[in-house]
């Protein structure tokens, strides 16, 4: 029986293949293309200054890798809104409309996991507590459970970490905020601007220095920030919007495709292109637009990618694996209370 179902699979995949017409990646004739389709989404030109291969380095998660113990659902009879915006609903906690920028490196892993963890420190602490939890701490000084620093990683090893080893604060690259902020600089992927052009250069794993940097108080070890708990989300719409809904922004992970590389706006559904890798995001919300569900996320290129660096994804149908590796965690609040 599995058999026949595979090659029934297969047929299906090589007919879809041979009914849409191929484009080269990241060309006006893919977002041509793609809006003629009149889909539920619009394209536009995102990383005209750079190729493939360089792109293919940002999308640095490794799919279908070690699991976290899944939580408990819990979902059962709670009425959900048809939409929820994590940002309404914590004004008092900046980080959650706050868009990073990964650089010329596989850390999307990472980016997505501290941005989680920041947004769930103000929400468990009800806005008491803000902080940008460094995505540089993580992404040098969590080793071979995590992955491989810029060359990809887990994102489960990535909230494994903070629970057993903790992490210190630090924001984006050159802000001088917190104990360890990024020192990959951002480059001009996307758009003519003031950052310097992208190449394919750099973006190595930086070295894990456990001190802070010059001028900034308390130490690195008591600028720690850990969870109590983390878990993986049951695959399921339903547990996934009260996961977010109870607790805050969660981290997902996906199949990226070369269609999505030039979203701008609406709900991305995949319709052209071949895959270009893993990629992990921040998802803070959920809706409908014009009949179409949706999960809103962050994205970690820059507010010059996408929609203010934000987009929408089909919802309910686990569209390119985007409810199947849904990881987060509870922060350790009681350490915060000794700090307020």
């Amino acid at each position: 029986m599995w058999q026949s179902a595979a090659v029934l699979c297969l047929l299906a995949a090589l007919s879809h293949a041979r009914s849409v017409p191929y484009f080269p990646p990241l060309s006006p004739d893919l977002v041509n293309y793609i809006n003629k389709l009149n889909t539920t989404w619009q394209a536009g030109h995102n990383f005209q200054h750079a190729d493939l291969s360089y792109v293919k380095k940002l999308c640095g998660t490794f799919l279908h890798g070690p699991k976290l113990p899944v939580r408990s659902e819990f979902a059962g009879d709670m009425v959900l809104p048809d939409s929820f915006d994590s940002l309404q609903q914590w004004p008092n906690c900046p980080t959650i409309n706050e868009i990073r920028d990964q650089g010329s490196c596989g850390s999307c892993w990472a980016f997505g996991a501290v941005e989680a963890i920041s947004d769930r420190v103000c929400v468990h602490t009800n806005g008491k507590m803000n902080v940008e939890v460094s995505a540089e701490d993580l992404l040098s000084c969590c080793g071979f459970e995590c992955g491989m620093g810029c060359n990809g990683g887990y994102p489960s090893g990535a909230w494994r970490y903070w629970t057993e080893k903790g992490l210190v604060s630090g924001g984006l690259y050159d802000s001088h905020v917190g104990c360890r902020p990024y020192s990959i600089a951002p480059c001009e992927h996307h758009v003519n601007g003031s950052r310097p052009s992208c190449t394919g250069e750099g973006g190595e794993t930086p070295k894990c220095d456990k001190q802070c940097e010059a001028g900034y108080s308390p130490s690195y070890q008591a600028d720690k920030h850990y969870g109590a708990t983390s878990y993986g989300v049951p695959r399921s719409e339903k547990e996934i919007m009260a996961e977010i809904y109870k607790n805050g922004p969660v981290e997902g992970a996906f199949a990226v495709y070369e269609d999505f590389l030039q979203y701008k706006s609406g709900v991305y559904q995949h319709v052209s292109g071949e895959e270009v890798g893993g990629h992990a995001i921040r998802i803070l919300g959920w809706g409908v637009e014009k009949g179409t569900p949706y999960w809103l996320a962050a994205n970690s290129w820059n507010t010059d990618w996408g929609d203010n660096g934000f987009f929408k994804i089909l919802r309910g149908q686990d569209h390119c694996g985007i409810e199947s590796e849904i990881v987060a965690g509870i922060p350790k609040t009681d350490l915060y209370w000794k700090r307020i």
